[in-house]
């Protein structure tokens, strides 16, 4: 499932989110919505008016007004359905193009005896040992236990280019329905039937089959406790108007219950959660439940390993260091003569290196060179040229002994640039040729452009970063001081990690951390937000409620911001919900009292044509305003790091203000339109 941008809105699923509006008209349904069913229920009594208005006693108007009522709150109600829809929508048909990759596979399972037998994938079992070759689907979730393979996982992940998974290591696991390129392994079963990695994928991303976060049902609860406050508003009116001799419509007064309540934002928090967690489905990021989304959002230290987080993980030609007497020229051509053959991360990058440097070379002229391979004796390797020469990089110790043995000398500032470097945090390779050494590679291990950065705005949100490593406290504090992360933990063990989550928690604290091996199971269970990599052990996919498919450690600081921009959605769209209240006092009240009082005319501010028109006005723009905001719940608000009360504010002013003033010109405009039109 490649993270690819979707389009918001799509034909089909318009249409789709059409029908799925009306099917939600059932009560039973939107029984879930305290808000919503109440409206529905003032939309059927206004229906009930429309065919017989005098059924609850004498009405002074016609079928006409109730009708207009009961056709505005039919759309109110079908516009915050069609939200819900919408943003279900986009889930299902995820889920369907995940569905597309689940094919009826066959298994060559392992018998008692040794040997195999082919049957179907939906026999296998928990603890059943299946082998598959090169070019065939893996069956089922498992991990390896036997051999090394190159695994297609596009039909996942969307990335074309294939993995390496091996047993024995944090890199064994293997899901069902990815592709073995080349080789053969021998992988355990982990999953019954319809518990796979695929059918949780399927589940998670269906918006229908979504529970709601503990700060979604909070806020349904307020919205609830609104919607009972302002309908006992609403019952106190009858006696009140009754003493001044006004008679209040059922159909009025359901119109200003509807446009009271907070309509706007309980037909929009379905919509905003579904697609708060399809947002991070997009990113191709599979949360386990909408509350790791939530609590993403709510982080305030994040802990992350040095090694492919921060750093690349490979160690790095940074520098070409000459010895006395030496140009960097010189050990520049040294250091690449050394390296054209070596085919490890380490030899590419000082190739690397040298052509920035402006070192050319040209593969036929090492075509006859004897390759010295690296090994643990030796911890050198090199080339012995056709002419007799032999170049040899690697430890300096090894090196020395090496120019020593070939009546060579040891330069004078060796040892102090080779301690320098290691001071550093950084790994000395000495490069000598014909017995001569020529200076030092300086190796590090680089961190990734663009994290120091990243951090910063962390930090301007108020999350303190803590970096865990096993490398020793020098080396630490020199790549944390690069990164610019907040502290770090250095010669950290599994249990370091657990009691640096537990002390931020015990200060009350949300803690994110990421993962991939089973030693960082405990501590993925332990923090508020774990976010296990595709890549990484069964354990640590199980422990953590977030997995990431693409297997990149940074993209938690993404999900961070996703979980912000979840929030702060919500938040923005019940301030606007609540404000629009304000202008629909001044609109309605009015109409509805201004026979009786005809002092209530100085509250009529927008001057509406009629009290009919008032009250319709109100009711339109209540159910238009929902169709409009579909968009900004989809999408989410934009987001932007700064600290929380600077957003508070920043929000206030915008959906605050604005929905204190969008409402007054919306209003006015559908009257004027109304009254040109004479339908009131």
């Amino acid at each position: 499932m490649a993270a690819t941008s979707k389009k918001l809105m799509t034909q089909e699923m318009l249409l789709q989110a059409g029908i799925d509006a009306i099917k939600k008209l059932n009560p039973v349904m939107m029984f879930r919505n305290p808000v919503m069913f109440i409206v529905e229920v003032g939309t059927f009594i206004t229906l009930l008016l429309t065919i017989a208005p005098d059924l609850f006693g004498s009405s002074t108007v016609g079928r006409g007004y109730n009708l207009a009522v009961f056709l505005i709150l039919l759309f109110t109600l079908l516009f915050a359905n069609f939200a819900e829809a919408m943003a279900e929508g986009r889930g299902k048909a995820q889920a369907e193009s995940l569905r597309s990759t689940k094919t009826e596979m066959t298994a060559r399972l392992e018998q008692k005896d040794g040997t195999t037998k082919e049957v179907p994938s939906t026999q296998l079992r928990k603890g059943d040992i299946i082998i598959v070759q090169t070019g065939e689907l893996i069956p089922a979730d498992g991990e390896i236990i036997a051999g090394l393979a190159s695994i297609d996982e596009s039909a996942i992940t969307g990335e074309s280019a294939p993995v390496i998974k091996e047993s024995g290591g944090d890199f064994s696991s293997v899901t069902g329905g990815t592709r073995v390129v080349s080789d053969a392994i021998t992988i355990r079963v982990m999953t019954d039937p319809g518990e796979s990695f695929l059918d949780r994928m399927i589940s998670l991303v269906e918006g229908a089959q979504r529970q709601k976060t503990p700060n979604e049902m909070a806020l349904t609860t307020l919205l609830a406790v609104l919607t009972l406050i302002f309908l006992i508003v609403i019952i106190t009116l009858v006696p009140m108007a009754s003493y001044l001799n006004v008679h209040l419509e059922l159909s009025t007064l359901i119109a200003l219950l509807v446009c009271l309540i907070p309509t706007t934002i309980g037909g929009l928090l379905s919509a905003i959660g579904i697609a708060g967690m399809d947002r991070v489905t997009q990113f191709n990021v599979l949360a386990m439940s909408g509350k790791a989304v939530e609590a993403a959002g709510d982080i305030d230290t994040l802990i992350l390993d040095k090694t492919g987080t921060i750093t690349y993980g490979n160690r790095m030609a940074a520098e070409f260091i000459p010895v006395q007497g030496i140009t960097e020229a010189d050990i520049t051509w040294v250091a690449l003569q050394a390296s054209v053959k070596d085919e490890t991360p380490e030899g590419r990058s000082i190739v690397e290196l040298a052509g920035k440097k402006g070192s050319v070379w040209k593969e036929d002229q090492y075509a006859s060179a004897e390759v010295i391979e690296f090994t643990a004796e030796t911890r050198m390797s090199g080339l012995n040229l056709a002419d007799g020469s032999e170049i040899r990089k690697g430890a300096v110790d090894a090196i020395c002994t090496y120019v020593l043995a070939h009546g060579g000398s040891i330069p004078s500032d060796l040892g102090d640039i080779s301690n320098r470097i290691a001071k550093a945090g950084g790994t000395p390779l000495a490069v000598a040729s014909v017995g001569k050494i020529y200076g030092i590679i300086y190796l590090k291990d680089t961190v990734k452009p663009g994290l120091k950065e990243r951090f910063a705005e962390m930090r301007e949100m108020g999350i303190k970063t803590i970096m865990c490593t096993g490398d020793n406290p020098l080396t630490a504090a020199t790549i944390a001081m690069e990164a610019g992360v907040d502290d770090f933990i250095a010669e950290a063990k599994p249990e370091d990690k657990i009691a640096a989550i537990l002390k931020e928690q015990q200060e009350g604290k949300l803690v994110a951390m990421t993962g991939d091996g089973t030693n960082d199971a405990p501590a993925l269970a332990q923090a508020d937000v774990g976010m296990a990599m595709n890549s990484g052990t069964m354990a640590a996919k199980e422990a953590a409620n977030m997995i990431d498919l693409d297997s990149d450690p940074t993209k938690l600081l993404s999900v961070v911001s996703i979980g912000k921009q979840l929030l702060i959605t919500r938040g923005a769209l019940t301030t606007f919900s609540i404000a629009n209240d304000i202008a629909k006092y001044f609109a309605i009240i009015p109409a509805m009292f201004i026979i009786a009082l005809p002092q209530l005319q100085s509250l009529n501010i927008m001057h509406l044509n009629s009290p009919a028109s008032a009250i319709l006005s109100a009711l339109i723009f209540n159910a238009i305003v929902i169709l409009l905001l579909i968009p900004i719940a989809m999408k989410g608000v934009k987001y932007r790091a700064m600290t929380a009360d600077r957003m508070l504010t920043r929000n206030v002013l915008i959906y605050g203000l604005g929905g204190v003033i969008v409402p007054f010109i919306g209003i006015k405009l559908i009257d004027v339109v109304l009254s040109s039109l004479h339908l009131v």
